[in-house]
């Protein structure tokens, strides 16, 4: 997280049993409210796979009473979502309900699972997959990522949406430099142009469609198209699960309808974040949960 430490007040909290960590808590501090680390793409506990339920419940009621000892009256956290799990870890969905926590915010994301993949069935897709063939577009995995942030995902987010990447290319390039097996960039090019790419964060069960974007002329020569049926059948066809990543926007209130029905095009399917706000005065409510 040092390469962005600037745009947030970190409040990460590490949590031990006889010397050994047991949780990590990314987050940073905002208005005396700590938060699942707003500027990761995953969030929520991080947990040592051999731990068990009392100890989990143990680490949760640390990690409440120390924030509320230091002030921070609420803590916002996002689940990771279950497909990132590398074991079965429900004991947060639980110890949230014991706690009373209220979830504030839900964002919508759309993934395929690789062992129970739906064809794809969609006529825009198939045709669009056809057009790229016949005009030879070419997918190639790169280690730099300047041509698509420069030329494709910069001017679009820009000329689309006024914004810029979450990430700059300074700071896509450091993380890529220190997970070079974990970032990985995908474009597409005609005629040795650039015409469209795709960013892939990449965890053990999941291929995560960081940033997606083509140039204003996609319709004509359909890399995204290319990009993804290159992605899902040959470079990532036994991960667990591809996410195209959310489609919600507004913190949760709204579906943006093209984009979500072009994932599902894809045979993605709907997969749900949920974010939770808890007051860090309620750890007192885990203590009478084992009989």
């Amino acid at each position: 997280m040092d390469y962005h430490k600037e745009r947030f007040r970190d409040h990460s909290i590490l949590v031990y049993k006889e010397g050994e960590v047991m949780g990590v808590l990314p987050a940073n501090e905002l208005n005396g409210t700590v938060y699942s680390h707003q500027g990761l793409s995953y969030g929520g506990l991080v947990l040592k796979p051999s731990i068990e339920l009392g100890d989990v419940i143990s680490v949760f009621q640390e990690l409440l009473d120390y924030y509320s000892k230091n002030a921070i009256n609420s803590l916002e956290i996002k689940l990771l979502p279950h497909m990132y799990h590398l074991l079965p870890s429900d004991e947060i969905d639980y110890i949230l309900l014991k706690l009373g926590a209220k979830c504030i915010r839900k964002d919508i994301a759309f993934v395929i699972d690789n062992s129970n993949r739906l064809p794809v069935s969609s006529s825009n897709r198939q045709r669009g997959l056809k057009k790229a063939i016949k005009q030879d577009v070419q997918v190639k995995e790169e280690d730099s990522l300047d041509s698509f942030w420069n030329e494709i995902l910069i001017p679009n987010l820009r000329n689309t949406y006024d914004v810029s990447p979450v990430h700059s290319i300074d700071e896509i390039t450091s993380l890529k430099e220190k997970f070079p097996n974990n970032i990985r960039q995908f474009n597409a090019y005609l005629d040795n142009d650039i015409v469209a790419g795709v960013t892939i964060f990449e965890t053990k069960n999941v291929a995560h469609a960081q940033y997606i974007s083509a140039n204003k002329d996609r319709q004509n020569h359909a890399g995204l198209d290319l990009i993804f049926d290159h992605l899902v059948n040959k470079v990532f066809p036994d991960k667990h699960y591809f996410d195209f990543g959310i489609s919600s926007e507004q913190d949760g209130k709204f579906i943006n309808q093209g984009l979500s029905q072009w994932k599902e095009s894809f045979g993605a399917r709907s997969v749900v974040h949920h974010f939770y706000r808890i007051e860090t005065s309620t750890s007192n409510k885990l203590e009478d949960i084992f009989k």
